[in-house]
């Protein structure tokens, strides 16, 4: 019996000649575009495209690009790996390819004031903070405002997180979640994966199909009301979730100003506010924010 022959290269990085053998890596398998198409794009539901590229520079900014041209809302643009993804103010993301899920989604908020964009990364935030830990059996925290985080040996790591663009009046989210990276592959000390924060499920397809599953439901009850975070129970859902609300906090502001106090509430607009020892409170804006970082109690 001959020994049987391995496969031709399939166009993604990794796999064939130029990279590792797949027979080694199997515990990071592409994901199947023509799954993910059948099982979400559906008639009459949100997501209208789905493609996936074996590596890109940054996919917000690839469908930033696409929403100038008019592409629908419900586009979604997954990259197995991204070489120049961006977190909040331009800070670097990167991670090992197809070690994590790394998409963006177009939006068009029809009947959605402008001013109410802003909770849409909050409500991305709460829609995979509810997966990872109903699917991935980990429990997910939301550090304001964008930030996912998971609890490993008893201290708060990131797992991932959330950028939202304008674009020609579309808004583009961005969503990176680190699933299998290993120790030696997290880009910083605080960042971990699901992997090694012992999630019960680490496949990306069941992982991303049940997180679209879940932002569409979540965005079409906000979009119903207008954005309106209360009628939509989107506030209460996100201060549940919210490891930043009730913590003392150091919050950095342009021109190295400092705010310190303690994290109290987030407000309609989607504010962080925080009570400084004086008894003021303050409200500061995703915007407006460097830094958010808990202090000792």
């Amino acid at each position: 019996m001959t020994e049987p022959t391995p496969p031709r290269r399939s166009g993604l990085r990794g796999f064939g000649h130029d990279g590792p053998s797949p027979w080694t890596d199997l515990d990071r398998p592409p994901l199947d575009a023509a799954v993910l198409r059948r099982d979400l794009v559906l008639p009459g539901g949100l997501w209208t495209a789905l493609d996936v590229v074996t590596d890109t520079g940054s996919t917000n900014s690839d469908l930033a690009a696409r929403a100038k041209e008019g592409a629908p809302e419900g586009t979604v643009l997954i990259a197995e790996e991204q070489t120049a993804g961006r977190g909040r103010l331009d800070r670097q993301w990167t991670a090992p390819a197809r070690s994590g899920l790394f998409l963006s989604v177009l939006l068009r908020p029809t009947g959605v004031p402008v001013e109410r964009y802003g909770w849409l990364p909050i409500l991305t935030g709460v829609a995979a903070a509810s997966v990872l830990a109903r699917v991935g059996e980990v429990e997910t925290g939301l550090k304001w405002p964008n930030d996912l985080l998971v609890t490993v040996d008893g201290v708060e790591r990131k797992v991932g997180g959330i950028l939202t663009e304008l674009a020609d009046g579309a808004v583009v989210v961005g969503l990176g979640v680190n699933v299998s990276l290993r120790d030696s592959e997290l880009p910083v000390p605080a960042a971990t994966s699901l992997a090694l924060a012992g999630a019960a499920v680490t496949d990306r397809q069941t992982l991303l199909r049940a997180l679209l599953r879940e932002l569409a439901e979540l965005y079409g009850t906000w979009v119903t009301a207008a954005g309106d975070p209360h009628a939509s129970g989107l506030l209460p859902a996100y201060t549940a979730r919210c490891t930043t609300l009730g913590r003392p906090v150091l919050v950095q502001l342009p021109g190295d100003r400092e705010l310190h106090g303690e994290a109290v509430a987030v407000d309609g607009d989607g504010r962080l506010v925080v009570r400084t020892p004086d008894g003021e409170r303050h409200s500061v804006a995703a915007g407006d924010v460097v830094h958010v970082r808990p202090e000792p109690s």
